[in-house]
């Protein structure tokens, strides 16, 4: 702490700007989730339809401009194994963006520490 009262005013800079690293590290994060959420959803839709399907209806599948039939376990299972990736990234995510809430609280309360240090001095 000797560094915050030889030079609170480059200290409180360099918090900050620390603070706004987390930031957007944390917004990055947050994207990512919500685009594995629309995938979840549009994976989960699927997946409601192949469960719709009666015994013997085909399902195709879109690789490059060419429709491919498939079958319907093999469908099944393509889109379940998705799903239990997307969830287990999801929860990834939260963990980070839960570590990155921890942090930026811990700066912002040194933040105010530095503030706080620092007015007497002037």
């Amino acid at each position: 702490m000797a560094t915050v009262a030889a030079d609170p005013q480059g200290n409180l800079r360099k918090l900050t700007d620390e603070y706004t690293k987390l930031q957007q590290e944390q917004q990055k994060l947050i994207v990512s989730q919500q685009r594995l959420t629309a995938q979840k959803t549009e994976n989960e839709g699927v997946k409601k339809e192949f469960e719709r399907l009666k015994d013997g209806e085909s399902i195709y599948k879109l690789v490059g401009p060419v429709l491919l039939k498939q079958e319907k376990f093999e469908a099944d299972s393509t889109v379940k194994g998705r799903l239990d990736f997307i969830d287990k990234e999801i929860a990834r995510l939260e963990n980070e963006i839960n570590e990155s809430n921890t942090k930026m609280d811990d700066i912002k309360e040194q933040i105010m520490a530095t503030q706080t240090s620092a007015q007497p001095a002037q």
